[in-house]
């Protein structure tokens, strides 16, 4: 009854447990999909104003009326053109700078809203409530919104809900003194408390609380390891795929939180002794002030992002895996062929690859930001080297640049992702991995490039089906088409039978 109504209505009204929400239908221009109904802008949590800000997110107050929820609500606030290092962001991000940032012109402290994209033709072959699958966005937990993926065609093509959100970003969202001042991870949190919201209110869309997917690519995808980690999140979701990242990476925890505060504070005219002090006065400052101030991370590193809390984030994440904390959930994992080309592209000098030179300060670079300078570092970087050349053809620039992309690639993300499934199936639970060759057709991308960080979301998100948009101004192809449709089959299965 509920759906046909949904079916009827151009902006259909739905009860939740704090007020009821107007959505709105949508058609998608292709043939093969059903409309979709968008309820954009639902509040999840009490904005984080004032005194909240940096402090665990409350559930929202409830509203009289009918509350619109046909556009799409304000990002969270962050800093596009500061200084973050591009390697670490997906490609299609730092290549069309200028489509993301239209995302996010629009940035208020009072973001934390979620978008939910509800299919409603039903399947004849899976009636009953539908699986739901929550999209944590990526962006070095410093940048980007959950408005930029529209969860329409996976919606339609799958037959399940799609829920993306915003959660607080950089300085706001993980700001950590290390003790009881700012405990940090108010971004996590954040994200804890959306699946909250839907185990609490997705049966009113026809969801099915019971069966809750989370997935994410990179920062996004080490958020869903942290989060399959932490105990606060146990019972909210069942499943989880992990695109890019795990939560074992060098730029997925941040074990320095006291340090950047510092540098943070002192900039703004917050240096203090006690940290409570810091923080009070953190927390009078304007949200703009701290967000675009640059702290700069070492190289690999992160300066705001999750901690080791002892609480949401009990312990270091790779001895959590060791230990078998993430039993109960099943797991698809996996990456990109050539993750790391925001690594190689500076190194590359010219067309005909890298010069032995170039590899050499290359390599010895990337030892010396990711492990400071401990004893046996020669002996680390020639065996790097020595893993890393061709020995068949040692003087082919193209092959050098081959090798160092593998290095990145392999140590950023292959070792980890590896490392995590294997710890996974060490205690007998479900987990499946895979690797995204592919990568669309787009202007300025070099001819050597693979499948780079990012590159799987477009077909993920069904994008090659509905065509090209500012965020992925792609050519694509019948070919990309295909693949978008099998993509999203093998994610929307194991959101419904794992």
């Amino acid at each position: 009854m509920w759906l046909l109504a949904l079916c009827l209505e151009r902006f259909p009204v739905v009860n939740t447990a704090y007020g009821r929400v107007r959505g709105v239908r949508r058609e998608l221009n292709n043939e093969i999909l059903g409309p979709v109904v968008q309820f954009l802008g639902v509040p999840y949590a009490t904005p984080p104003l004032g005194a909240r800000r940096f402090q665990p997110p409350e559930a929202p107050a409830s509203w009289p009326g009918v509350r619109n929820a046909t556009t799409l609500p304000p990002a969270c606030p962050q800093n596009l053109h500061g200084a973050l290092p591009a390697i670490m962001l997906p490609v299609w991000f730092t290549d069309n700078l200028e489509a993301a940032a239209t995302y996010v012109q629009n940035q208020s402290e009072d973001c934390l809203y979620l978008n939910l994209y509800v299919p409603t033709e039903d399947d004849i072959r899976d009636s009953g409530k539908k699986p739901v699958m929550l999209f944590l966005h990526g962006g070095s937990y410093m940048e980007g919104t959950g408005n930029m993926f529209d969860g329409s065609v996976l919606a339609a093509y799958g037959n399940v809900i799609v829920a993306t959100l915003n959660y607080r970003l950089g300085v706001l969202g993980f700001l950590s003194t290390g003790d009881q001042a700012a405990k940090g991870n108010y971004g996590l949190l954040d994200q804890i408390q959306a699946l909250r919201w839907l185990s609490e209110n997705i049966a009113h869309f026809g969801g099915d609380p019971e069966r809750i997917t989370i997935f994410g690519s990179g920062a996004g995808a080490s958020c869903v390891n942290l989060l399959i980690l932490s105990h606060h999140s146990e019972g909210l979701f069942q499943k989880a795929i992990a695109q890019s990242g795990t939560a074992i990476s060098s730029w997925s925890v941040n074990y320095q939180p006291l340090k950047y505060t510092r540098l943070l504070a002192a900039k703004v005219g917050c240096d203090r002794e006690d940290s409570a002090e810091a923080v009070e006065c953190l927390r009078r400052k304007p949200s703009r002030e701290l967000v675009d101030q640059d702290v700069q991370p070492a190289r690999y590193h992160i300066a705001f992002g999750p901690v080791v809390d002892g609480d949401v984030v009990p312990d270091d994440p790779e001895i959590l895996m060791q230990q078998g904390e993430f039993l109960n959930y099943d797991m698809l994992i996996g990456v990109n062929q050539g993750e790391g080309l925001k690594f190689v592209e500076d190194s590359a000098e010219s067309e005909d690859g890298v010069s032995a030179s170039a590899f050499d300060f290359t390599v010895s670079n990337f030892v010396d930001n990711l492990y400071g300078y401990p004893e046996g570092k020669d002996v680390l970087r020639e065996t790097i080297k020595f893993m890393y050349t061709d020995w068949a053809d040692r003087d082919n620039g193209e092959m050098r640049r081959k090798t160092l992309l593998a290095l990145f690639t392999d140590h950023q993300w292959v070792a980890p992702a590896v490392a995590t499934a294997k710890l996974h199936a060490d205690y007998q639970s479900p987990v499946y991995f895979y690797t995204f060759y592919h990568h669309c057709q787009a202007e300025g991308r070099p001819e050597w490039a693979d499948a780079a960080h990012g590159d799987e979301l477009p077909y993920v998100f069904g994008v090659p089906m509905v065509g090209a948009t500012d965020l992925f101004p792609c050519n694509f192809s019948k070919n990309d088409v295909m693949l978008s449709a099998v993509v999203m089959t093998y994610w929307t299965n194991f959101a419904k039978t794992g």
